[in-house]
């Protein structure tokens, strides 16, 4: 049987797995990329990018609902020509996918990028279906996940979309159940919503977006349920109705719909690398266990990177780990690097927020909450957007930011600016410090940092702590 020799065997050529060559063509590596099914990044293909389009597409015909208010004449006139915009969301998602592979593995020969599905036969070495056999002393495992769909479920057909098969759709159905309200759930329900389909959402959860802080839930789903019927906190069921449309019944409320978009989370592809051949256990999730600051796999020369390990399933964070697996396996020395501070971000309408420490993660009587509800703040009334609350959380002794969940409009931009100051373990007195424009949203992240450091015991030496102090 053929068998070939690398210093380095990536299985995946996602964000996590283009990263990883990248670190291994650095470290001047004989490598390979193995790939099975399509090529090309989640993100472009069914995830963050086509996914923005068609939020993008729903906000802006949203906004006619305020022309009148606005004063401007003609916008209930407005008609959405729905297969046109899914139309140009699926332009955009394939100029997308272009653009990855135009920059990375369309510059590959047909002897480094392997289109195949691998499988571990024994330790060091991966067969493909061609039934080549390749060589490696170290392996990135990047293969990414796939949307849970239960085995029950797969009756129904076509009548169950995933993001796998949401952006070929070429038209919406009149109604549609949305199950599972964590971040894609709450995106494409809202999207699909305010573009005309009778959208009800339901999680067996209490909480939507991810959301962990319970005046922050309470807030989200007040601004969410106001376009769509909210179901929480019970499991779903389905049955098929005599006219072929599907009945979901959740407790004691029942609705008919015409498809049901499931969006209850992804499973790591896993199954088809044969990794118990090498005495690899796999914890209840389908998962080995690894350190994720070295991405290795126990002792094993196994490097595991990106949406495949359920950890962060985030772009920026699969770039982060496919750079440390890739380092790591095109180096002797295996080195732990730190991670960047947590950063989620929902895009909802307004934006669904958590940075650095969750409020579930906190430990009690350690810490401070600054809230700031957005109802007042000028900048969201002119945008028609005043919605949501913010809360910031920081060590109750040092002052030190912890994290902040909020939802409120333009939040991605003030998660940032939090993310970036708990990275250098900045505290509240000296984020108070910092200017602060009018009128602007960052004015109500002001307003809860102020009401924060009121609370925590570190104060600021000098004339800004007497202005402070001021009421």
């Amino acid at each position: 049987m053929e068998e070939r020799k690398v210093d380095v065997a990536i299985i995946g050529s996602g964000t996590a797995g283009l990263n990883a060559m990248g670190r291994v063509k650095r470290a001047e590596k004989d490598f390979v990329l193995i790939n099975g099914g399509e090529p090309g990044t989640t993100c472009a293909r069914v995830g963050c990018m086509p996914s923005k389009a068609i939020i993008q597409v729903a906000e802006d015909f949203h906004r006619r609902s305020l022309f009148v208010r606005e004063g401007i004449e003609g916008g209930e006139q407005l008609k959405m020509d729905i297969p046109e915009a899914l139309e140009h969301t699926r332009d955009l998602r394939d100029n997308f996918v272009d653009r990855v592979l135009s920059n990375s593995t369309d510059h590959l020969s047909e002897d480094v990028f392997i289109q195949q599905y691998a499988r571990f036969v024994e330790p060091g070495v991966v067969e493909l279906e061609d039934g080549q056999r390749i060589r490696a002393e170290k392996f990135v495992i990047a293969t990414g996940s796939t949307p849970i769909v239960p085995e029950a479920w797969k009756a129904f057909g076509d009548r169950i979309v995933t993001t796998d098969e949401f952006f070929e759709l070429e038209d919406l159905p009149a109604s549609m159940a949305v199950i599972g309200l964590g971040v894609i759930g709450l995106e494409l329900g809202q999207a699909i919503a305010r573009l005309g389909v009778k959208v009800t959402g339901i999680d067996l959860s209490e909480n939507i977006g991810g959301i962990t802080d319970p005046e922050v839930n309470k807030a989200a789903i007040e601004v969410i349920g106001k376009e769509f019927p909210l179901w929480l906190g019970q499991g779903a069921e389905i049955t098929e109705e005599p006219d072929g449309r599907l009945r979901v019944t959740a407790g004691e409320n029942s609705v008919v719909v015409d498809k049901i978009f499931a969006s209850l989370g992804r499973r790591p592809n896993l199954d088809r690398l044969g990794l118990d051949k090498l005495g690899i256990a796999l914890d209840e999730r389908g998962i080995p266990a690894y350190n994720p600051n070295t991405m290795q796999i126990g002792d094993h020369p196994l490097f595991l990177a990106g949406d495949v390990n359920a950890d962060r399933p985030i772009l920026h964070e699969a770039g982060d780990e496919g750079k440390i697996a890739g380092y790591n396996a095109g180096h002797d020395e295996i080195r732990a690097f730190q991670r960047k501070t947590p950063l989620a971000i929902v895009f909802s309408d307004p934006n669904i927020i958590s940075v650095g420490s969750r409020f579930a993660d906190l430990e009690a009587d350690s810490f401070k909450v600054g809230e700031m509800k957005i109802a007042p703040v000028g900048r969201a009334l002119i945008m028609g957007k005043n919605r949501g609350t913010i809360r910031v959380y920081a060590d109750k002794q040092s002052g030190r930011l912890l994290g902040a969940e909020m939802v409120a409009p333009r939040g991605e931009n003030l998660a940032h600016l939090l993310a970036w100051c708990i990275q250098k373990e900045m505290t509240v007195g000296e984020l108070i410090q910092m200017p602060f424009y009018h009128p602007v949203m960052e004015e109500a992240l002001q307003a809860a940092l102020t009401s924060l450091y009121h609370q925590v015991e570190a104060k600021n030496a000098g004339p800004i702590a007497e202005l402070i102090s001021i009421d």
